[in-house]
Order: structure tokens, then C-alpha cells, then sequence
């Protein structure tokens, strides 16, 4: 049996396509950028969001970026593109829903920032200058702090505190 090269290549193509696209449903949302997935085989999986960067809980607008989180994916059925793991060992994922990327969904309304250490996207980009321009979201703050120079801050003051 002789095999073409075009279903070669389509095969390879469905298995990377099944390999880094899966779906579950959104069981948790530990913060905006942050979600619980369980998928068909019960396997729960902590989600870090690419490219969006939101408030943490204990800053301005982190309750808020976890409640627009929740009312966008919350108990949904969502696909995902795993694309890496962070220090934590976390997955990091593009999550869509209802036809929509979450990330940019995040960005658009302003409740996280572009996490350009990690994104070169121009088109989040653009979203966030927009959002702040409206002032929506964590932009109505006149000075909003990034999570990642939050969470430094906090290191050193917890560091002090030794």
C-alpha cells in the first residue's frame, strides 16, 4: 500500500493540531489570568492565560479581572493551544470560547495588560492603547501598577520583613 505525500502531511497536521488543541470546560477561576479546566477524562489542569497579564486579587482591579473572567468562561466549554509552562508549572494556553480568543477579549475591556515580556502581538498591543485611551477597566486608575512590578514590590517587602 503506497501512501501519498499530501495524506502524510495531513496527517501531521491533525496530530499537531490534536496535540496542542484540546477542549474542557472551565470548572474554576482562581484570578483573570488564571483558570481550572476539566477535561473529558476528568483530568483537572491549571491554566495560566497567554499574553494577558491581569491584577492581582489584592490589587486595584483584581476582583474585577477575575469576575470578567468568570462571566466570559465561567462553567463554558473552552478550547485551548498549549504553547509552554511557566516557573510554577503551570500550562500557558490560548483559551477561545464562543468564537472568541480570551486574552484579547481581557485586554479589549481592560482588565489585564498585553504581558508584552512574553507577547509581541501588535494587535493586543493596539487593544490595550485603545482600552486606555477609553479608560476602561484598571485604565480609569491614573496609575495603574503592572502585576509583574506588584509582585516584585511585594517580594522585596516580604524579604524586609526577615
Amino acid at each position: 500500500m503506497k501512501i501519498s505525500k499530501k495524506l502524510i502531511v495531513l496527517l501531521i497536521v491533525l496530530f499537531k493540531i490534536t496535540m496542542y488543541s484540546q477542549n474542557g470546560k472551565v470548572i474554576k477561576i482562581k484570578d483573570g489570568d488564571t483558570i481550572v479546566i476539566i477535561d473529558s477524562l476528568n483530568i483537572q489542569t491549571t491554566i495560566r492565560l497567554a499574553e494577558v497579564d491581569c491584577p492581582e486579587s489584592s490589587q486595584p482591579f483584581g476582583k474585577q479581572a477575575k469576575k470578567y473572567t468568570s462571566d466570559e468562561v465561567g462553567l463554558k466549554n473552552v478550547t485551548y493551544e498549549i504553547i509552554g509552562k511557566d516557573r510554577y508549572n503551570r500550562i500557558i494556553a490560548k483559551v477561545f470560547y464562543d468564537g472568541k480568543y480570551l486574552s484579547k477579549e481581557i485586554i479589549k475591556n481592560g482588565y489585564g495588560w498585553h504581558y508584552k515580556q512574553y507577547s509581541t502581538s501588535k494587535e493586543l498591543a493596539e487593544l490595550e492603547r485603545i482600552a486606555k485611551e477609553k479608560k476602561l477597566g484598571l485604565w480609569i486608575d491614573k496609575k495603574p501598577i503592572e502585576p509583574c512590578i506588584y509582585r516584585q514590590n511585594n517580594k522585596i517587602l516580604r524579604m524586609g520583613r526577615h
